[in-house]
């Protein structure tokens, strides 16, 4: 069983920058999610364990950017541009279902999670 550790959230202003990275090693399919209260989880980025598909919700679409590091066994999200609507609890993700460019974009497809971390963007 993989773990997933989180690190990087914090406090941020409208429109700063912030990057979240997590520690998983082995040929998993990663996500990043986030959650409000009161609301469900949501996939907003994800890419195959090869590297090559990724994909975006259209909320964050041209302002994160997720990527991955294997000879370090990390992965990152890039937020950029942040809004306080992205303020959310932001959960890394891992499924080891489907092929080198398989991409899961619904958590039901996620396997392991780690234990989030919080992302707060001030006015």
């Amino acid at each position: 069983q993989v773990q997933l550790v989180e690190s990087g959230g914090g406090l941020v202003q409208a429109g700063g920058s912030l990057r979240l990275s997590c520690a998983a090693s082995g040929r998993y399919a990663m996500g990043w999610a986030r959650q409000v209260p009161g609301k469900e989880r949501d996939v907003v980025a994800a890419m195959s364990w090869g590297g090559g598909s990724t994909y975006y919700a259209d909320s964050v679409k041209g302002r994160f950017t997720i990527s991955r590091d294997n000879a370090k066994n990390t992965v990152y999200l890039q937020m950029n541009s942040l809004k306080p609507e992205d303020t959310a609890v932001y959960y890394c993700a891992a499924t080891n279902s489907g092929g080198y460019y398989y991409t899961a974009i619904q958590v039901a497809e996620y396997h392991y999670w780690g234990q989030g971390t919080q992302v707060t963007v001030s006015s």
